[in-house]
């Protein structure tokens, strides 16, 4: 099949990405910077940099064997952190819009101490 007509990692909206994640059929995987991250974040979602990540990082140990959405500000990290994860065989999504459209609807965002959280 030509490189051109694979197709990559599908897409999810906020809601389906949190459903999924709620429901426990995939792990959440933050790829912003730390600043960003510590701004705020969803709750139960795991940090791994996309600069680590292209560095070669591993993901973290409750990645291993599951389903992973990633997820940075507007979706376009998050979408390269997929295509990456699933270049190696990873199962893999990205959320469309990023926490920027997870924030606006509603969904929980929290801070690093745990308090309520702003996406920037």
């Amino acid at each position: 099949m030509s490189p051109f007509l694979r197709r990559g990692p599908g897409r999810l909206s906020p809601e389906q990405a949190h459903r999924q994640i709620a429901d426990g059929q995939a792990v959440l995987l933050d790829v912003r910077g730390t600043p960003e991250w510590n701004s705020g974040h969803a709750p139960g979602a795991l940090h791994l940099p996309l600069s680590r990540l292209m560095a070669g990082a591993p993901l973290p140990d409750a990645v291993q064997g599951r389903r992973v959405v990633t997820i940075c500000r507007s979706g376009n990290r998050s979408r390269t952190a997929a295509d990456m994860l699933t270049a190696t065989g990873v199962e893999a999504t990205d959320v469309t819009g990023g926490m920027t459209a997870w924030a606006r609807q509603g969904l929980p965002v929290i801070g690093v101490n745990g308090n309520g959280g702003v996406i920037e």
